[in-house]
């Protein structure tokens, strides 16, 4: 359903939870896949425009929801760098969470020329899963609303229209 050749937005989350049941990269849970597939839908944010990755890439068994180490999320550079190679007309990353807000900033810093010539931006975003995502109701629409202006910036930047599917 993502796509090599039409990503625009890479979705960067923290976490290093066991992987989804189909064994693929996701929001954390199913309440946050849930979260983060209702705000694609109401902004039509197709599936091959956007390409979910996680901080640190590889899942580390028994530490469900634990917080990434400094070490982790540095190690998460290089492949960060390879996945951005590989995806040619990424031009906005999303960070969702602390690890991996920090790890999108590290990857600003380097000298890598892919970050200027493609005028890469970085959105901070809340975790969607949880304790990041823990409160009222109010309190949850309104990160949701925060998160969609990142996602809808994100998408016109790369020249895509929001609501159209």
């Amino acid at each position: 359903m993502h796509s090599v050749d039409e990503c625009r937005i890479l979705s960067l989350f923290s976490n290093n939870s066991a992987p989804s049941p189909q064994g693929v990269v996701w929001a954390g849970d199913d309440a946050a896949a849930t979260r983060l597939l209702g705000l694609q839908f109401q902004l039509g944010l197709r599936p091959e425009w956007m390409m979910p990755w996680n901080t640190h890439p590889w899942f580390t068994p028994g530490e469900a929801n634990a917080k990434l180490t400094p070490e982790q999320v540095s190690a998460g550079l290089k492949p960060l760098i390879a996945l951005l190679r590989v995806l040619p007309r990424v031009s906005a990353i999303v960070a969702h969470g602390t690890e991996a807000n920090r790890l999108a900033q590290m990857l600003l810093k380097t000298d890598n020329p892919l970050i200027w010539r493609r005028g890469l931006k970085v959105y901070k975003a809340r975790s969607l899963h949880g304790r990041s995502f823990a409160g009222s109701k109010e309190r949850q629409t309104e990160w949701l609303i925060d998160m969609g202006r990142s996602y809808a910036d994100a998408m016109a930047r790369a020249g895509l229209q929001a609501g159209r599917r």
